[in-house]
């Protein structure tokens, strides 16, 4: 029971700690990554599209993304849907490939974002505590129902706590890294 309890909570954290990673990815860190495109949707034949099902992306220099669109006649939508994104960056195309140059960052822009990945990574350890009560909660309940003792569940809620500590600290190294590598000059 308590195994299967641990084992539920240790998926669901997991989820959220590939949640936060895939969350974060997106943050631009003035440097050029195709991970940076994730959440930009273009319309495409009435159908919000992401950019990677339409085109290639590849990262030639350190500061610049390529775009090539399968059909270069997508280039006009891709370049749009670039605009309208929260990148704020602003696209260049030669009629076959679209380029993103990635400026660097100003400081007042790597705190904001600092503060973002933060907010992000406070998130995360909420859904972590989350879990963690809803496993406690699950562990009380087989208690009153009489189907663990309350030696097991001092036991368990130790082992849970645990877990959560141990995915506490996978979040805020996640996050350190992520702030490392914005406050990079």
């Amino acid at each position: 029971m308590i195994d299967e309890v641990k084992q539920e909570a240790r998926e669901r954290m997991e989820g959220a700690v590939k949640a936060l990673q895939h969350d974060l990815a997106a943050v631009r860190t003035g440097r050029a990554s195709p991970a940076l495109l994730d959440h930009v949707l273009v319309e495409y034949y009435g159908t919000p599209t992401p950019v990677n099902q339409l085109a290639v992306i590849t990262v030639p220099e350190p500061r610049l993304i390529a775009i090539r669109p399968f059909s270069p006649g997508d280039i006009g939508i891709i370049e749009k849907g670039i605009l309208k994104s929260d990148l704020g960056l602003t696209p260049s195309n030669d009629g076959k490939i679209i380029r993103l140059t990635i400026p660097q960052l100003t400081e007042e822009r790597r705190q904001e974002l600092a503060r973002q990945v933060n907010k992000r990574v406070e998130d995360a350890r909420v859904a972590i505590r989350n879990i963690r009560r809803d496993a406690i909660s699950d562990l009380r309940d087989f208690e009153k129902e009489s189907l663990i003792t309350e030696d097991d569940l001092r036991l368990g809620y130790d082992e849970i706590q645990e877990l959560t500590d141990e995915y506490i600290k996978k979040v805020d190294e996640i996050g350190a890294k992520k702030i490392a590598e914005i406050m990079e000059v």
